[in-house]
Protein backbone atom coordinates (compact mmCIF):
# COMPACT_ATOMS: atom_id res chain seq x y z
CA UNK A 1 0.00 0.00 0.00
CA UNK A 2 1.69 2.95 -0.98
CA UNK A 3 0.12 5.78 1.95
CA UNK A 4 1.73 8.94 0.51
CA UNK A 5 -0.82 8.10 -2.94
CA UNK A 6 -3.78 7.10 -0.89
CA UNK A 7 -3.98 10.36 1.35
CA UNK A 8 -2.48 12.46 -1.64
CA UNK A 9 -6.18 10.64 -3.80
CA UNK A 10 -7.97 11.15 -0.21
CA UNK A 11 -7.55 14.71 0.23
CA UNK A 12 -8.36 15.63 -3.26
CA UNK A 13 -11.17 14.07 -3.20
CA UNK A 14 -12.26 16.46 -0.20
CA UNK A 15 -10.82 18.98 -1.62
CA UNK A 16 -13.47 18.26 -4.77
CA UNK A 17 -16.44 18.30 -2.62
CA UNK A 18 -15.51 21.27 -0.42
CA UNK A 19 -14.39 23.53 -3.01
CA UNK A 20 -18.19 23.21 -4.57
CA UNK A 21 -20.32 23.25 -2.10
CA UNK A 22 -20.52 20.28 0.37
CA UNK A 23 -21.27 20.52 3.80
CA UNK A 24 -18.73 19.64 5.93
CA UNK A 25 -19.96 16.38 7.72
CA UNK A 26 -19.88 15.26 4.13
CA UNK A 27 -16.22 16.05 3.43
CA UNK A 28 -15.29 14.24 6.48
CA UNK A 29 -17.73 11.31 5.90
CA UNK A 30 -16.47 10.68 2.62
CA UNK A 31 -12.84 10.74 3.30
CA UNK A 32 -13.01 8.37 6.18
CA UNK A 33 -14.71 6.13 4.09
CA UNK A 34 -12.45 5.98 1.36
CA UNK A 35 -9.35 5.14 4.07
CA UNK A 36 -11.44 2.46 5.88
CA UNK A 37 -12.28 1.09 2.31
CA UNK A 38 -8.42 0.41 1.83
CA UNK A 39 -7.72 -0.96 5.02
CA UNK A 40 -6.75 2.32 7.02
CA UNK A 41 -8.60 3.13 10.26
CA UNK A 42 -6.48 6.05 11.61
CA UNK A 43 -7.46 8.80 9.29
CA UNK A 44 -7.85 12.12 11.65
CA UNK A 45 -9.13 14.44 9.55
CA UNK A 46 -10.20 17.94 9.92
CA UNK A 47 -11.87 19.84 7.75
CA UNK A 48 -13.03 23.53 7.60
CA UNK A 49 -14.40 25.72 4.22
CA UNK A 50 -10.82 27.22 3.97
CA UNK A 51 -8.58 23.95 4.38
CA UNK A 52 -8.49 20.03 5.09
CA UNK A 53 -5.64 18.80 7.58
CA UNK A 54 -5.22 14.90 6.94
CA UNK A 55 -3.31 12.55 9.06
CA UNK A 56 -2.81 8.54 8.80
CA UNK A 57 -0.64 6.37 10.55
CA UNK A 58 0.96 2.97 8.80
CA UNK A 59 0.98 -0.30 10.41
CA UNK A 60 4.90 0.69 10.72
CA UNK A 61 3.43 3.51 13.13
CA UNK A 62 4.47 5.99 10.88
CA UNK A 63 2.47 9.28 10.58
CA UNK A 64 1.67 10.74 7.08
CA UNK A 65 -0.10 14.08 7.30
CA UNK A 66 -1.57 16.26 4.36
CA UNK A 67 -2.50 20.17 4.59
CA UNK A 68 -4.81 21.39 1.61
CA UNK A 69 -6.00 25.37 1.58
CA UNK A 70 -8.67 25.75 -0.45
CA UNK A 71 -8.62 29.29 -2.08
CA UNK A 72 -11.48 29.56 -3.93
CA UNK A 73 -15.00 28.20 -3.38
CA UNK A 74 -18.16 28.10 -5.19
CA UNK A 75 -21.38 26.05 -5.90
CA UNK A 76 -21.30 23.06 -8.30
CA UNK A 77 -23.93 20.54 -7.01
CA UNK A 78 -23.34 18.42 -10.67
CA UNK A 79 -19.61 17.89 -9.30
CA UNK A 80 -20.86 17.19 -5.36
CA UNK A 81 -23.05 14.63 -6.78
CA UNK A 82 -20.41 12.71 -9.20
CA UNK A 83 -17.99 12.69 -6.57
CA UNK A 84 -20.23 11.37 -3.86
CA UNK A 85 -20.88 8.30 -7.13
CA UNK A 86 -17.47 8.04 -7.03
CA UNK A 87 -16.62 7.72 -3.33
CA UNK A 88 -19.23 4.61 -3.33
CA UNK A 89 -17.67 2.76 -5.80
CA UNK A 90 -14.38 3.46 -4.30
CA UNK A 91 -15.94 2.03 -1.20
CA UNK A 92 -17.63 -0.69 -2.83
CA UNK A 93 -15.13 -1.93 -5.63
CA UNK A 94 -12.06 -0.63 -4.47
CA UNK A 95 -10.13 0.07 -7.88
CA UNK A 96 -6.44 0.99 -8.18
CA UNK A 97 -5.99 4.72 -7.27
CA UNK A 98 -4.94 5.33 -10.95
CA UNK A 99 -8.31 4.73 -12.30
CA UNK A 100 -9.17 6.68 -9.29
CA UNK A 101 -7.15 9.98 -9.94
CA UNK A 102 -8.52 9.78 -13.96
CA UNK A 103 -11.81 9.87 -12.67
CA UNK A 104 -11.19 12.71 -10.51
CA UNK A 105 -9.45 14.33 -13.16
CA UNK A 106 -12.53 13.96 -15.47
CA UNK A 107 -14.66 15.51 -12.95
CA UNK A 108 -12.79 18.13 -12.07
CA UNK A 109 -12.43 18.66 -15.60
CA UNK A 110 -16.24 18.83 -15.97
CA UNK A 111 -17.40 22.04 -18.38
CA UNK A 112 -19.75 24.32 -16.40
CA UNK A 113 -22.69 25.69 -18.49
CA UNK A 114 -21.74 27.89 -21.13
CA UNK A 115 -22.01 32.22 -20.42
CA UNK A 116 -25.17 32.73 -22.55
CA UNK A 117 -26.83 30.11 -20.32
CA UNK A 118 -25.80 31.25 -17.25
CA UNK A 119 -26.69 34.88 -18.25
CA UNK A 120 -30.12 33.63 -19.18
CA UNK A 121 -30.38 32.23 -15.94
CA UNK A 122 -29.53 34.53 -13.86
CA UNK A 123 -32.43 36.59 -16.13
CA UNK A 124 -34.93 33.93 -15.46
CA UNK A 125 -34.10 33.96 -11.52
CA UNK A 126 -34.91 37.57 -11.41
CA UNK A 127 -37.84 37.18 -13.52
CA UNK A 128 -39.74 34.69 -11.48
CA UNK A 129 -38.67 36.01 -8.15
CA UNK A 130 -40.00 40.05 -9.14
CA UNK A 131 -43.17 38.31 -9.72
CA UNK A 132 -42.93 36.43 -7.11
CA UNK A 133 -42.55 39.19 -4.43
CA UNK A 134 -45.61 40.89 -6.12
CA UNK A 135 -44.01 42.55 -9.35
CA UNK A 136 -46.28 42.84 -12.67
CA UNK A 137 -44.95 41.54 -16.11
CA UNK A 138 -43.13 44.96 -17.01
CA UNK A 139 -41.23 45.20 -13.44
CA UNK A 140 -40.05 41.25 -14.41
CA UNK A 141 -38.84 42.14 -17.72
CA UNK A 142 -36.58 44.71 -16.59
CA UNK A 143 -35.73 42.60 -13.69
CA UNK A 144 -34.35 40.35 -16.40
CA UNK A 145 -32.54 43.09 -17.23
CA UNK A 146 -30.73 43.45 -14.31
CA UNK A 147 -30.51 39.54 -13.50
CA UNK A 148 -28.66 39.67 -16.62
CA UNK A 149 -26.70 42.41 -15.83
CA UNK A 150 -25.99 40.78 -12.50
CA UNK A 151 -24.55 37.89 -14.38
CA UNK A 152 -22.24 40.08 -17.07
CA UNK A 153 -20.90 42.03 -14.04
CA UNK A 154 -19.65 38.84 -12.30
CA UNK A 155 -18.09 37.25 -15.18
CA UNK A 156 -15.80 40.05 -16.32
CA UNK A 157 -14.88 40.97 -12.76
CA UNK A 158 -14.09 36.61 -12.37
CA UNK A 159 -11.91 37.15 -15.33
CA UNK A 160 -9.71 38.96 -13.41
CA UNK A 161 -9.64 37.46 -10.06
CA UNK A 162 -11.09 40.06 -8.42
CA UNK A 163 -12.13 39.71 -4.78
CA UNK A 164 -15.68 38.51 -3.99
CA UNK A 165 -16.49 41.21 -1.66
CA UNK A 166 -16.17 43.96 -4.13
CA UNK A 167 -17.12 41.83 -7.13
CA UNK A 168 -21.17 41.64 -5.30
CA UNK A 169 -20.66 45.40 -4.74
CA UNK A 170 -20.36 45.81 -8.56
CA UNK A 171 -22.85 43.13 -9.64
CA UNK A 172 -25.28 44.72 -7.21
CA UNK A 173 -24.49 48.31 -8.33
CA UNK A 174 -25.10 47.71 -11.71
CA UNK A 175 -28.56 45.76 -10.66
CA UNK A 176 -30.16 48.51 -8.66
CA UNK A 177 -28.97 50.99 -11.51
CA UNK A 178 -30.31 49.71 -13.98
CA UNK A 179 -33.99 49.63 -12.08
CA UNK A 180 -33.61 53.13 -11.00
CA UNK A 181 -32.95 54.07 -14.61
CA UNK A 182 -35.93 52.23 -15.84
CA UNK A 183 -37.64 54.30 -13.18
CA UNK A 184 -36.85 57.48 -14.11
CA UNK A 185 -38.00 56.69 -17.68
CA UNK A 186 -41.42 55.48 -16.75
CA UNK A 187 -40.54 52.09 -17.68
CA UNK A 188 -40.89 50.22 -14.46
CA UNK A 189 -43.04 50.90 -11.83
CA UNK A 190 -41.94 49.06 -8.80
CA UNK A 191 -38.76 49.53 -8.80
CA UNK A 192 -38.15 47.98 -5.26
CA UNK A 193 -39.44 44.29 -6.44
CA UNK A 194 -37.40 44.65 -9.33
CA UNK A 195 -34.21 45.27 -7.02
CA UNK A 196 -35.05 42.49 -5.02
CA UNK A 197 -36.11 40.08 -7.83
CA UNK A 198 -32.16 40.76 -9.26
CA UNK A 199 -30.56 40.44 -6.37
CA UNK A 200 -31.97 37.28 -5.34
CA UNK A 201 -29.12 36.16 -7.79
CA UNK A 202 -26.36 36.99 -5.31
CA UNK A 203 -28.36 36.15 -2.17
CA UNK A 204 -25.74 32.98 -1.00
CA UNK A 205 -28.60 30.55 0.24
CA UNK A 206 -26.86 27.79 0.08
CA UNK A 207 -23.71 29.26 2.09
CA UNK A 208 -26.70 30.21 4.86
CA UNK A 209 -28.37 26.88 4.85
CA UNK A 210 -24.50 25.20 5.06
CA UNK A 211 -23.76 27.49 8.15
CA UNK A 212 -26.70 26.82 9.96
CA UNK A 213 -26.50 22.67 9.17
CA UNK A 214 -22.71 22.92 10.36
CA UNK A 215 -23.41 24.83 13.24
CA UNK A 216 -26.51 22.43 14.17
CA UNK A 217 -24.11 19.25 13.85
CA UNK A 218 -21.32 20.35 16.28
CA UNK A 219 -18.79 22.05 13.49
CA UNK A 220 -18.40 24.96 14.87
CA UNK A 221 -15.35 27.08 13.80
CA UNK A 222 -16.84 25.46 9.89
CA UNK A 223 -20.49 26.92 10.63
CA UNK A 224 -18.64 30.38 11.61
CA UNK A 225 -16.93 31.10 9.05
CA UNK A 226 -19.73 29.91 6.59
CA UNK A 227 -21.96 32.45 8.69
CA UNK A 228 -19.23 34.66 8.61
CA UNK A 229 -18.83 34.37 4.46
CA UNK A 230 -22.54 35.16 4.40
CA UNK A 231 -22.67 38.28 6.17
CA UNK A 232 -19.89 39.53 3.95
CA UNK A 233 -22.02 38.86 0.83
CA UNK A 234 -24.72 40.00 2.75
CA UNK A 235 -22.96 43.93 3.33
CA UNK A 236 -21.70 43.43 -0.18
CA UNK A 237 -25.26 43.59 -1.61
CA UNK A 238 -26.37 46.33 0.63
CA UNK A 239 -23.42 48.30 -0.20
CA UNK A 240 -23.67 48.22 -3.70
CA UNK A 241 -28.00 48.64 -4.08
CA UNK A 242 -27.29 51.38 -1.61
CA UNK A 243 -24.74 53.37 -3.44
CA UNK A 244 -26.87 53.00 -6.88
CA UNK A 245 -29.82 54.51 -4.73
CA UNK A 246 -28.47 56.93 -3.39
CA UNK A 247 -26.57 58.28 -6.50
CA UNK A 248 -29.53 58.26 -8.65
CA UNK A 249 -31.57 60.25 -6.06
CA UNK A 250 -29.12 62.59 -6.15
CA UNK A 251 -29.39 62.85 -9.79
CA UNK A 252 -32.80 62.78 -10.68
CA UNK A 253 -34.86 62.56 -7.56
CA UNK A 254 -36.22 59.29 -8.17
Amino acid sequence: MNYDDLITLTTDMGCLLLANGAEIYRVEESMQRIFRAYGVDTGEIFAIPTCINVTITTPAGKPVTLIRRIPVRGTNLDKVERGNDLCRRICRDRPDFKAVRRELDQIERRPVHGLLFQIFAFAMVAFFFTLFYGGDFTDAYWAMLCGAAIKIVCHHMNRFHANPFFVNIVASFAAAALAMIAAQFNFALDTDKVIIGALMNLVPGIAITSFMRDLIAGDLMAGLIRFTESVLVATAIAIGAGIALTMTRMIWGV
